[in-house]
């Protein structure tokens, strides 16, 4: 797709988006920048996407007949998972139809959603290095995976989770049945599954932003970001930083599994290759067909932030990785559970030098959502990440009724 219309008129290129929450905004505007025409849709009103779209629906997004009842209506040419909790056997119903491309394709939307297709596909299919793993159905079946070869400790997951929901670390055998407890509960889509894994001794772990996009001739092309470091809280990023240092050996083997798993996918845009590093070894841990929240840094860093790779990818347009500076970025929490919130001291966290805020404009907070994110961009990783927290750590939030 090259040709772009005209958006609320006949001509119009339109997308819809699954998913509208802080990445899908940022995916929409940039797709409304190149003059696309934009419908939002997701679980609740008024999500940061939707706020920014054309026009938006609510439903609830694993319904399959409400899926395909909202596609139909309005006719998207293309549409955009942005999160897991998807009816994504549908999606492949109305790939196959010819109702509208999905991005990357259906099939990639399917596999990443559950843990488990993607771990096996990475693992057994293509041979990668990955942890040890199991999967388990019961509170037995996950002793028993860690008794006959996890061992401790070990990280316990949904096979559908997102942003660390239902992720917890096992450290011996008093801490399974909790582990298992909040996994149940944790996953967005319940499968009666979980995924277990060894505890990899890792020096650091990486996002790899890798774009699979059309080049001037034509053809689909890989290209890659500088790595992305991060740090994750029980499965949840609170701050990332780019570029992150690696061996010459590491990012080429880092490249080469990003790669093996995008193509086998398939499809046009970016993905968020996450893998750990320990000195020139990699392991495959997982990814996301979408852009990623630990690349929200790209957003100083980069020519293209990931948002505006994703956009230009999908419509077959060429893209440019280039980084223009280091930089990282830290989130800023919601710090309580209320509506409406407020933000104070914004101005204290913009005068800390090279620095830039996002607000999301979440209606709902909780304790530890993010709300938004600092970012800081300077010559050096180290000065970047503490003026991103020190930015971060001046927003203040305020509940409702002393707003």
């Amino acid at each position: 797709m090259t040709r772009i219309g005209t958006p609320l008129s006949p001509t119009a290129t339109r997308v819809m988006l699954l998913g509208c929450g802080e990445l899908g905004k940022e995916v929409i505007i940039a797709l409304q920048r190149l003059g696309v025409e934009v419908i939002g849709v997701d679980r609740y009103e008024n999500a940061p996407g939707q706020q920014v779209a054309h026009r938006f629906h609510v439903i609830d997004m694993t319904d399959a007949k409400a899926l395909r009842a909202v596609i139909e209506k309005e006719q998207p040419h293309v549409i955009v998972p942005e999160i897991e909790a998807i009816a994504t056997d549908e999606l492949a119903r109305i790939e196959a139809d010819g109702l509208a491309t999905v991005v990357p394709v259906a099939r990639a939307t399917q596999l990443t959603m559950n843990r488990e297709g993607i771990r096996r596909l990475a693992a057994e299919a293509l041979g990668l290095a990955t942890s040890k793993y199991a999967f388990a159905e019961s509170l037995t079946e996950l002793q028993t995976s860690i008794d006959n070869g996890i061992g401790y400790p070990c990280i316990v997951k949904p096979v559908m989770s997102s942003s660390g929901k239902g992720q917890s670390t096992i450290n011996g055998p008093d801490d399974v049945q909790t582990a298992w407890d909040y996994a149940k509960t944790g996953g967005r889509v319940d499968q009666g599954r979980i995924i277990v894994e060894e505890m990899i001794k890792f020096d650091y772990e990486i996002t790899l932003l890798t774009v699979r996009a059309r080049n001037a001739t034509g053809d689909i092309e890989t290209q890659f970001c500088d790595p992305v470091g991060h740090i994750q809280v029980k499965g949840d990023y609170v701050e990332s930083w780019q570029p992150q240092p690696m061996s010459d050996v590491a990012i080429k083997k880092a490249r080469h599994i990003a790669e093996a798993v995008t193509s086998n996918l398939g499809g046009l845009g970016l993905f968020g290759v996450e893998l750990f590093i320990k000195g020139d070894e990699v392991w495959f841990s997982e990814v996301s067909p979408r852009p990623h929240d630990t690349g929200m840094v790209t957003m100083i860093t980069q020519m293209q932030n990931e948002f505006e790779l994703h956009a230009r990818a999908i419509l077959g347009l060429p893209v440019n990785t280039a980084l223009r500076t280091p930089g990282a970025s830290a989130v800023i929490y919601g710090g309580m559970d209320a509506q409406g919130i407020a933000f104070d001291h914004i101005d204290k966290a913009l005068a800390v030098p090279q620095t830039d805020i996002r607000l999301f404009g979440k209606p709902e907070s909780f304790t530890r959502r993010r709300m938004g994110v600092a970012l800081a961009y300077g010559d050096e990783i180290e000065d970047c990440r503490q003026r991103a927290k020190q930015a971060a750590a001046c927003v203040e939030t305020i509940p409702p009724a002393a707003s």
